[in-house]
């Protein structure tokens, strides 16, 4: 287990900080996934990808949070940093992405806020979804263009 968390507890604590937006929660949330995965490790049938089995225990892990407590905690601000894509998003950039990324469907908005926010790669992004990595690349590209399109409307007006 101790090899299996060197080589995917910064996946997990990416995907938890992806969905949180915070990084000490996602380390506690991190280290209460690899608890449970512990528990259940004997339950891993080798059916899916380790990556995928431990996110779907974070996803878990991260219900159970949200249930104890209030959304507000959640949906902190993200500090600005480096995304995926190179590019510094300030503080005002940044709420508007995300405000325009309401507007995706929940698959796409999932993909750009795990390759954004959570600076996943395509492949991480695809095991922790079940799909390809394929899937995530040309998912998260059709949302960027359809958010592009949307701001070039919006300047148009």
């Amino acid at each position: 287990m101790e090899n299996i968390y060197r080589e995917h507890a910064q996946t997990v604590y990416r995907y938890l900080l992806a969905r949180t937006h915070d990084a000490a929660l996602a380390e506690e949330l991190t280290q209460e996934t690899f608890y449970q995965a512990v528990r259940s490790a004997g339950r891993f049938t080798g059916g899916c990808k380790i990556t995928t089995w431990l996110c779907g225990i974070a996803r878990n892990v991260l219900r159970t949070e949200r249930r104890r407590i209030p959304d507000e905690a959640l949906t902190e601000p993200i500090p600005a940093g480096e995304t995926a894509d190179g590019a510094l998003l300030a503080g005002e950039e940044r709420v508007e992405l995300l405000r325009r990324m309401q507007s995706l469907g929940s698959d796409v908005r999932e993909v750009m806020y795990l390759r954004i926010f959570g600076t996943l790669s395509f492949r991480e992004i695809g095991d922790i979804l079940s799909r390809s990595e394929n899937w995530a690349r040309v998912t998260y590209y059709r949302g960027k263009e359809r958010l592009r399109k949307d701001m070039e409307n919006d300047d148009e007006k």
